[in-house]
């Protein structure tokens, strides 16, 4: 008999078929569902389909695209102009409806898109797993029966972290299968921090299996451990505290704890920052251009971001917690200097971020209580106490972290070139196609690298992104595609830590994990005697920084922000630095706003993703309650 799902929440917990029998029917049709039971092979591959929805992330969105990195004021999406009806054109221009969400209905390259139904098939696939595995008659070794029973929890988890995040508390909690006769009308909404607990309890579940491992030590990098049920309770409990979802209660307290536990059950797991130099032969290398002098500290950081992680004993990478199964592609090509192969230049980073970073003294550019002294960003609100930072020259003496992240006007890149240099191109005429040093130039008016409105391989906002880039990757040089994403990593753990800490009001502990983040960039302590509020604003500065791009900022902002609220100061606009090259050879610096019009998805509705429309509708009918989120 044919199977079919019904992608909603409630019905996608069991199969629906023309009969009774059919309800104990296996997918092929041909044994029962409890015959997998029997069977060990059959009863792995239950579990597999539960890891077969894990996303891959960073830039593989739709069209390549960084998703959620692009949606805040981190960066800007090229394809925006050229895609203007799909992904971040649709939300750039108010566009988006609970109808059909473009963001990411329908947009399933490497499972980063239709998530409210892919993630409700998973949980249910967890689910009936779980009701089966302690009384499963295959034949199971003790320590494969425990493992698989781990996973399968914080894979539950999971899936629910992910539907939080997304679209927040119009989630019931289901710790076992549906049946067809059950009275949906009975279902409820859960509160967020009920579900937050529902999801810590699964990851305590996984953690209280015996033969879950700590950590992988083989090639098999999508499988869970018990470092990822702790990074996830970190991160979750941080949401349920934060203002969004906390519902005027104050779990602070309860988040500092469950956070210092976390961190230091992951330290005792042996999970430690990533501080030294592996690769020196091309992260040392004078080709890499690491900022004006080769900063070793900004190798360090770019090193990590441009290598998958290594499983064996001896790993060099003991920071990353989770990455992805699968890598980002060829991201030199679409996601990184657009001319250097002539395609695109997808993400990139905004005056916004750029002007985040300190000077190397360990002093805020801007006031982060208020950075900008207009709407639109273009009148920054200088900190007094920084006097290193020079407008005219805005790229020197800068954080590690920033040349690691960033190209900016007059930064190099060797690499190869599909084009010819023309005279126009000032800094880099006479050159030809081929392996070679380019200078980064993104005034206004240079024909390959400089600032454009509209050609996808122009940067929009004077900066190209190079995180996730490896130094020399190109055609005929590295064509090995980037590394797959890191899911979760310490240094995020630790800025959770930090975050929970200061807002408990244990200052010096949060003080001491921000300086840890920052010592392994070389980058001074805090300041001694901060008050809790210029702590918690050094904080979110910090997030901002190390975790810039990695698609926790679009969340920050979110959780940050009153029921009531909206993203107006932070994501109405996103601003560019245009730049004019004099005929002496300086620069002339202007910032201005990637275009004119605001970019309409900083409004309330845009806190959260909304529910499709039809499972919104669906819902209603069933229990008379209006299950879509505001403004939707």
């Amino acid at each position: 008999m044919k199977k079919l799902y019904i992608y909603f929440f409630i019905l996608s917990f069991f199969y629906v078929a023309a009969c009774k029998k059919a309800l104990d029917t296996a997918p092929d049709g041909k044994i029962t569902l409890g015959d997998i039971f029997t069977d060990t092979s059959k009863l792995k591959a239950l579990l597999n389909t539960c890891y077969t929805e894990i996303p891959t992330k960073g830039c593989r969105y739709f069209f390549w695209s960084r998703g959620p990195v692009v949606w805040c004021d981190e960066a800007w999406d090229t394809d925006a102009e050229a895609e203007s009806g799909l992904s971040a054109g649709t939300l750039y221009n108010g566009k988006a409806s609970a109808e059909k969400f473009y963001p990411i209905d329908g947009s399933a390259d490497a499972r980063n898109g239709d998530y409210w139904a892919k993630y409700w098939t998973s949980i249910r696939n967890c689910t009936l797993f779980l009701t089966g595995i302690d009384t499963a008659s295959a034949p199971l070794d003790p320590e494969v029966r425990s493992r698989w029973k781990g996973e399968a929890h914080l894979l539950r988890a999971y899936y629910y972290s992910e539907l939080l995040k997304w679209f927040g508390p119009v989630l019931p909690i289901s710790k076992s299968l549906y049946k067809f006769t059950d009275d949906f009308s009975k279902l409820k909404k859960e509160s967020y921090y009920n579900v937050v607990k529902f999801i810590i309890e699964d990851c305590d579940a996984a953690l209280n299996e015996k033969f879950l491992p700590t950590r992988i030590n083989n090639g098999e990098n999508y499988r869970l451990t018990k470092a990822v049920a702790e990074a996830l309770k970190s991160k979750m409990i941080l949401f349920a505290a934060s203002p969004l979802f906390n519902e005027g209660k104050n779990y602070w307290e309860e988040a500092y704890n469950t956070n210092k536990i976390s961190l230091a059950n992951l330290r005792a797991m042996g999970y430690e920052l990533y501080r030294n130099l592996n690769y020196t032969a091309t992260y040392a290398s004078a080709d890499a251009f690491f900022g004006p002098d080769n900063n070793k500290y900004a190798a360090i950081y770019n090193e990590y971001f441009t290598n998958t992680m290594k499983y064996d004993g001896a790993s060099l990478d003991k920071e990353t917690i989770w990455e992805s199964r699968d890598n980002q592609g060829n991201v030199w090509d679409i996601d990184g200097i657009g001319a250097q192969d002539g395609y695109k230049a997808g993400t990139c980073p905004s005056q916004e971020l750029v002007d985040a970073y300190e000077t190397k003294d360990g002093k805020p550019i801007l006031d982060l209580a208020n950075p900008y002294l207009d709407e639109k960003h273009t009148q920054p609100n200088y900190n007094k106490d920084n006097t290193m930072y020079d407008p005219q020259n805005p790229y020197d003496n800068r954080d590690p972290r920033f040349y690691a992240s960033i190209y900016y006007n007059g930064s190099k890149r060797k690499a190869w070139w599909t084009f010819s240099e023309t005279p126009e191109c000032i800094e880099n005429y006479p050159a030809g196609i081929g392996y070679r040093t380019r200078v980064i130039a993104t005034w206004a008016g240079e024909p390959q690298t400089g600032i454009g409105n509209s050609a996808r391989k122009s940067t929009r906002t004077g900066y190209f992104e190079r995180k996730f880039l490896h130094p020399n990757a190109g055609n005929s040089v590295v064509t090995v595609a980037a590394a797959n994403t890191k899911l979760f990593r310490l240094g995020e753990v630790i800025l959770n830590f930090a975050e929970a800490a200061a807002e408990a009001g244990h200052l010096d502990e949060a003080a001491e994990a921000v300086n840890e983040i920052r010592r392994r960039v070389n980058m001074p302590d805090l300041p001694t005697g901060l008050t809790k509020e210029q702590l918690i604003l050094r904080v979110r500065s910090e997030r901002r920084i190390e975790l810039a791009m990695e698609e926790n900022r679009y969340f920050d902002l979110r959780r940050w922000t009153s029921p009531g609220g909206d993203l107006s100061k932070t994501c109405k606009y996103v601003t560019a630095m245009e730049i004019t090259r004099n005929s002496n050879g300086t620069f002339t610096y202007k910032r201005r706003t990637v275009r004119e019009a605001e970019r309409m998805n900083y409004t309330n509705k845009y806190l959260l993703f909304p529910v499709p429309l039809d499972e919104a509708n669906r819902m209603k009918s069933i229990t008379g309650d209006n299950w879509q989120n505001p403004g939707w």
